[in-house]
């Protein structure tokens, strides 16, 4: 480690050693540029550390499982690696602001199936693996805490299960894109909720979703989304407040007629939904089985969630404008 120690400015990991993120490259004849044949997991940490590891290296695992493709490190390193980039880049941050505990990060592991053989004179690669960090977005949002998002139904659907399972989180997302634009082009700001070609609700693009019926939270099985690391955790929460809680298929009937709709994912932890198709959701603000989850899950991790994102936020905003100020 203390040759990755000694690098100018933040650390980034690839194929077993330490360099700048800003040399972190991916060549243009690599199987994961060239198909999208990419297994990642995207963390966040909270002060500097990893929230929930395990689960997510789990998750990696079973991926790349489904995927076929075999590590030349355990999961075990790769989750060693991504602690202490974490640490360390959590660290340069807070050093480059004075009085500030430093942003949280959002942390990326990916892998690839290595150079693409008809790139490369027919000759295959080994996987390639990579781990980097960034700030995470606060501002993108901070807002959504205390107003929601809107969500929108489109004509794209979900990728099916014979094209590829969906338990395996990868970057082949070129139907998120283009479900996104469609939710932009009929509300600004929105975002898509994805569909299989029968009807049954997915997913978002960024999130799974949850609807609150009567106080009781149901979200799709795992066999119409991917299984969230964060949703499980929402869900571990729900429990301890004693919330019910269940999987079943989900129509878009059932999102429309919800007292209120959440939208977990690993940089936002949990988010509400507050409107739908151009309606109000409930009351059309955040409610309350929301606002409990939040509460807790900020307990979890000892730190006001949405106070940060908006502190995170603000900062930002005055740092821009300071810097465009004559």
């Amino acid at each position: 480690m203390a040759a990755a120690e000694a690098t100018q400015g933040e650390l980034a990991w690839l194929d077993g050693q330490y360099l700048p993120r800003g040399d972190l490259t991916v060549p243009v004849g690599d199987a994961g540029f060239v198909l999208g044949a990419t297994v990642t997991e995207q963390l966040r940490t909270f002060r500097g550390r990893l929230f929930l590891p395990e689960d997510h290296a789990r998750r990696l695992g079973e991926s790349l499982a489904v995927v076929g493709i075999r590590l030349p490190w355990s999961l075990d390193d790769l989750l060693g690696a991504a602690a202490h980039i974490a640490v360390y880049n959590h660290r340069l941050a807070a050093t480059a602001s004075p009085g500030d505990q430093g942003p949280d990060l959002g942390l990326v592991i990916f892998v690839t199936p290595g150079d693409l053989a008809a790139q490369h004179g027919g000759h295959g690669g080994e996987p390639r693996v990579a781990i980097h960090s960034f700030p995470l977005a606060f501002g993108m949002w901070a807002d959504a805490y205390d107003r929601g998002v809107s969500l929108r139904t489109v004509a794209i659907h979900q990728v099916p299960e014979s094209c590829w399972p969906l338990r395996a989180k990868v970057r082949s997302r070129l139907h998120y894109f283009l479900a996104d634009r469609e939710a932009h082009a009929m509300e600004r700001g929105a975002r898509a909720v994805l569909a299989h070609a029968d009807g049954r609700i997915s997913e978002t693009s960024t999130a799974n979703v949850a609807i609150v019926v009567n106080g009781r939270i149901a979200t799709p099985p795992t066999s119409d989304a991917l299984g969230g690391v964060s949703l499980a955790c929402a869900r571990r929460l729900a429990a301890s407040l004693g919330i019910a809680w269940q999987e079943r298929t989900l129509a878009a009937a059932d999102l429309a007629a919800a007292d209120e709709l959440l939208l977990t994912s690993t940089p936002n932890c949990i988010l509400p939904a507050t409107r739908f198709d151009g309606r109000a959701v409930g009351s059309g603000e955040p409610g309350p089985v929301f606002l409990a989850i939040l509460a807790a899950w900020s307990r979890l991790v000892t730190l006001d969630i949405a106070a940060q994102a908006r502190s995170a936020a603000h900062r930002l905003t005055t740092t821009a404008s300071a810097r465009v100020s004559p």
